[in-house]
């Protein structure tokens, strides 16, 4: 079971030994992250990776749709972790085109649990149903509807309580809204940057 995964392991363990014998005991010591990453958890975005960045520069939070709804725990834990005790700099809400999760909440199939936890992203696209409808085809309103949950969930972090009181402290604290391209591999930056009180 899994042999080829721990076999994976090793080679990569070594290659990273053979290029920098010193890896693995700064990243020991590294968990000072400036940025936490919301993002889906679709296994062809992976974070660290777009971002170039090494493990312990990034703490990441995924879930099915880069979620950040204010009722839910796991979320907030990373949330008031990221903010409180590791004092990131960055907090950037990632969705990816092509999301399967978006799709889903719109397609009108049933899936079960999962048709409730989607159940604010159809919200999203019955505030938006005027500007959606008016795109030309179906790739163009889901990769739009995309954007428009991006937006709406740098809105639920940027009102949070534990980012309230992070500027209220006076913390440097920003909150980003992006959408990867799995096409390209680029980032699309929704200019929806918020910090301290401003609205984003």
């Amino acid at each position: 079971m899994l042999d080829h995964l721990k076999a994976n392991n090793k080679a990569w363990a070594a290659r990273k030994v053979a290029a920098d014998p010193g890896f693995f005991k700064r990243l020991m010591g590294q968990q000072a992250p400036d940025y936490l990453w919301i993002g889906c958890s679709d296994s062809r975005v992976p974070a660290s990776e777009i971002v170039d960045l090494d493990p312990g520069e990034l703490f990441v939070h995924r879930n099915v749709a880069n979620l950040a709804p204010p009722q839910d725990a796991n979320y907030l834990s990373v949330l008031q972790f990221a903010v409180e005790v590791l004092k990131v700099k960055h907090i950037m809400v990632v969705g990816h085109y092509g999301c399967g999760g978006v799709a889903a909440a719109v397609d009108g199939g049933r899936r079960g649990l999962v048709d409730h936890w989607l159940h604010p992203i159809r919200e999203v696209h019955e505030a938006h149903r005027c500007e959606l409808d008016k795109l030309g085809s179906q790739t163009e309103r889901l990769d739009r509807l995309c954007e428009l949950n991006v937006i709406r969930q740098v809105q639920n972090v940027a009102s949070d309580l534990f980012v309230q009181d992070a500027w209220t402290r006076g913390q440097d604290l920003w909150v980003h809204g992006l959408v990867y391209s799995l096409e390209d591999g680029l980032l699309n930056d929704l200019n929806v940057s918020v910090g301290a009180h401003r609205e984003p």
